[in-house]
């Protein structure tokens, strides 16, 4: 078969969407989804078509490039991204791709350059993107203007950067203001990673949020971290006690005093940000629930700021205290395997060995994360099973799972053009 009757047959997953559709619209919401959402290789290569390529995504934290030429890469599916800083302290994102012949440009997770130079041919970028430099081979009437590298949406707020590989991406600049407004004690601008973990886990993208979105398992499965951390993050959860309550409102006290912003803050599912105390007595996510790096963040003068909680799907949730900051981002692989990479955050000043130890702020998460690694990877062995079936969440304990499945179901539905997101709950039944 020739090239041109290949793409005469048009989209290869367009039975794979319809199927996807179908199955949405068919399941029960407080039910985990049908096996092929979690093992088929067809159904995640809509995942990440109609997901990850045409969603928002935490691409990583502006202090990792603080500077003009310093840069970072992030692999979406087969889509390599660079994300650097150019004149006057701009972010760009582009597609890490050169207009030649398609090499990589920039081959190390990070780095700083003076120009984009391709490592194939030398065709060399200026940090904004622009092509200037290609030889004198190309010939009479080559551009350099018509082989600019291509852009990638980039938005930044709260020192986080965000990337959308979609044409139209979905509207989130309300959410970046208050996300701005929660970080601003923190003074982003003024951290750096302290240190940084990249974990494999073969399970399905989905599954490693499914599990990030509830602690009805942390009970039994995690007890380095409830050495510090609520199971619940709301006074209206039926676990929450009246001490609990009290010591909100302690803290919440203090919190106004020091205009220290905890209100909850929902953008739709996709986005949430909760400021929760930890357990009383604690002010970190350490063994011991002391301070992980004596030298706090920004203007922060307390460190009983508790944990705020940031949720942004469909990949990322981060816990920020008074002393320290931990971002998570999970990407997908294959059908079968995602990266989860965790990010530690202090105050740039903070000096290692003096300050803080890197095995002890790590200490709670790197316990954590395994983990959750070992439940997500049985999870996904035994939903490889002949015998899986869709089961029923607890709409208790398990909300936070539901809610993340509705998001997803809203927007694949959305972004196949199959039904306004808005009328999913209607199908479902609400």
């Amino acid at each position: 078969m020739d090239c041109t009757q290949n793409l005469s047959l048009g989209d290869p997953l367009e039975p794979v969407r319809k199927a996807t559709a179908q199955m949405l619209h068919e399941r029960d919401h407080s039910f985990s989804l049908p096996q092929p959402f979690y093992n088929d290789e067809r159904l995640f290569q809509v995942d990440m078509q109609e997901i990850f390529h045409k969603e928002w995504l935490i691409a990583g934290m502006t202090c990792e490039i603080p500077t003009k030429g310093n840069f970072l890469t992030v692999q979406i599916g087969d889509n390599p991204i660079i994300v650097i800083r150019g004149a006057e302290g701009q972010i760009h994102a582009f597609h890490n791709v050169c207009r030649h012949r398609g090499s990589r440009l920039c081959v190390s997770d990070k780095g700083k350059v003076a120009k984009l130079v391709c490592p194939y041919h030398q065709w060399t970028y200026e940090l904004d993107g622009r092509l200037l430099f290609a030889g004198t081979e190309m010939g009479e009437g080559f551009k350099l203007s018509d082989y600019n590298l291509k852009p990638v949406n980039c938005k930044t707020a709260g020192g986080f950067i965000f990337i959308s590989l979609a044409d139209n991406p979905p509207a989130i600049d309300e959410f970046l203001a208050t996300l701005a407004h929660y970080m601003e004690p923190y003074d982003m601008e003024n951290t750096k990673v302290a240190v940084q973990s990249t974990m494999r886990e073969q399970a399905n993208w989905k599954l490693v949020i499914e599990n990030n979105r509830e602690c009805y398992h942390c009970n039994g499965s995690h007890p380095e971290l409830l050495n510090t951390l609520l199971e619940w993050d709301d006074v209206t959860d039926p676990r929450a006690s009246q001490a609990f309550k009290d010591q909100v409102a302690e803290c919440t006290t203090r919190w106004d005093r020091d205009n220290i912003p905890y209100a909850h803050a929902s953008f739709g599912l996709r986005n949430r940000i909760v400021r929760m105390p930890l357990l009383k007595g604690t002010v970190s996510m350490t063994m011991d629930g002391k301070q992980g790096c004596k030298k706090l963040m920004g203007r922060i003068t307390d460190p009983d700021l508790g944990s705020m909680r940031i949720l942004h799907l469909p990949h990322s949730w981060n816990h920020c205290m008074g002393d320290h900051l931990i971002n998570f981002t999970v990407w997908p692989v294959s059908a079968q395997e995602s990266i989860v990479i965790t990010k530690w955050l202090v105050h740039k000043d903070a000096v290692e060995g003096v300050d803080y130890d890197v095995a002890r702020l790590r200490e709670v998460w790197d316990a954590t994360n395994d983990q959750d690694r070992r439940l997500g990877e049985e999870n996904q062995r035994g939903i490889n099973s002949t015998a899986y079936q869709p089961g029923p969440y607890s709409k208790t304990y398990e909300f936070g799972v539901i809610n993340f499945l509705d998001w997803y179901s809203e927007r694949m539905l959305n972004n196949l053009d199959d039904t306004p997101a808005q009328t999913l709950r209607q199908v479902a039944g609400e």
